[in-house]
């Protein structure tokens, strides 16, 4: 068995986007896990690489003045957080210096302004999960959860601090529920999805349960007030355990909004950050009177219809032909008529589509984690005055942030970062 090398002294530079300390150490860039900016801290190494190595700490010398005690008692050993050491302020501006960081070094942009971070919800916001489930002969268990850190392995835990309510608190008593099916080692995963009233747990089933199992399981349904579906097969597989299931919901108050989304959809995974996010974009957004507004990325109307509200007529596109499907439910669930919506791949410049032909005077983008690069011909034609582009990956935004200034003429005016997750 390869020994570990011995612990070393190393003072932390900054904190890398993962939420891990950065060190130079002989000259070469470790990223150490659980450590923050200005600590002196003992760190072994764990892996090493050609450009880089990955430590973790074995003992703070000098904490930083930011560290906090972690709520969650899993916390280190849970790899479903990374940063609940660093109090929550220095968490928003350490995420504020690393995407502005990300605009010079890869967009070559800076905004003229920095408004204040958007916030949500900093405990049980997570509404949307991926659990692993493992019987571990080792333990005499079952174990669900998130993986360890840096290992493939689920961690053991009781309960988590970032799910939202009711599931946070049912991790434990969950992974006895399966230990006690008789398909436990055939039941590799549950999906979370919790709505405003109502929350689905999908039970990826290799085999089908036996009565027994379906007796246990609507009994547990019935005593935490959650609804199970079972998936044996691909996501068009996946069905309630005893329909009708009680439909998944969240609105959006400003607006008068409701939408609707089932279990394995897409949905922005902190509620509050959500609610204030789509308030926020829209403000900046401004549109006007008698205006139109393309909304790419729609997925399933979570901008699209707060911004009917405020508009004359709205486009959503999205690539995700199901996904389209129900934003036109969720536009007639709220009586919204100067909504349409199309199917389109985004990944490719979509400027030959009958949709894409008209003006637009407001563009929202909502892009997944590879940006909008195939779209920005389109925004730059479209004789949009104003874009707001909502972004979960920094570096992705900055990039193409610097093409809209660089090659299509824009003005960068503003940006706001949001709460980093625990």
């Amino acid at each position: 068995m390869r020994s570990l090398p011995e612990p070393e002294t190393a003072v932390i530079d900054s904190l890398a986007q993962d939420g891990r300390g950065v060190a130079r150490i002989d000259g070469k860039t470790v990223f150490v896990d659980g450590a923050l900016p200005g600590e002196s801290v003992r760190v072994q190494r764990t892996r090493k690489h050609r450009r880089y190595d990955e430590a973790r700490v074995v003992e703070v010398l000098v904490p930083a003045v930011d560290r906090v005690e972690p709520r969650c008692a899993h916390y280190g050993a849970c790899g479903g957080c990374s940063l609940q050491h660093l109090d929550g302020e220095r968490q928003l501006e350490a995420k504020r210096l690393q995407v502005a960081e990300q605009f010079r070094r890869l967009g070559g942009v800076e905004p003229a302004e920095w408004l204040a971070p958007v916030r949500g919800l900093a405990w049980h916001y997570r509404r949307r999960a991926r659990l692993g489930v493992k019987f571990v002969k080792r333990k005499g268990k079952v174990l669900v959860g998130f993986r360890e850190r840096s290992t493939p392995f689920i961690a053991d835990v009781e309960r988590c601090e970032v799910l939202a309510e009711p599931v946070g608190s049912l991790v434990g008593p969950l992974a006895r529920l399966i230990d006690a099916l008789s398909i436990r080692e055939r039941l590799p995963q549950v999906e979370v999805a919790v709505g405003q009233q109502a929350t689905a747990l999908v039970l990826r089933v290799l085999d089908p349960p036996s009565s027994e199992d379906l007796a246990r399981l609507r009994e547990f349904a019935a005593r935490h007030e959650v609804e199970f579906y079972l998936q044996p097969g691909g996501l068009d597989t996946v069905t309630p355990l005893d329909p009708p299931a009680a439909p998944l919901a969240y609105t959006l108050p400003g607006f008068d909004v409701e939408i609707r989304f089932r279990p394995t959809d897409f949905i922005q995974v902190n509620a509050t950050l959500n609610e204030r996010a789509v308030s926020h974009a829209i403000e900046l957004l401004s549109p006007g009177s008698g205006e139109t507004v393309l909304d790419l990325f729609c997925g399933l109307g979570n901008f699209t219809l707060p911004l009917a509200r405020r508009t004359t007529r709205i486009v959503g596109v999205e690539g995700d032909a199901e996904l389209v499907a129900r934003a036109r439910d969720n536009a007639a669930l709220n009586r919204i008529d100067n909504a349409e919506f199309h199917v389109a791949d985004l990944a490719e410049d979509p400027r030959g589509a009958a949709w894409a032909a008209d003006g637009f005077d407001r563009v929202l983008l909502d892009p997944p984690r590879a940006g909008a690069a195939a779209v920005l011909p389109l925004v730059a034609e479209s004789g949009a005055q104003r874009v707001v582009y909502v972004s979960c990956h920094p570096g992705s935004l900055a990039r193409d942030a610097g093409q809209l200034v660089s090659e299509h003429g824009f003005r960068f005016v503003s940006a706001a970062a949001s709460s980093r997750q625990a």
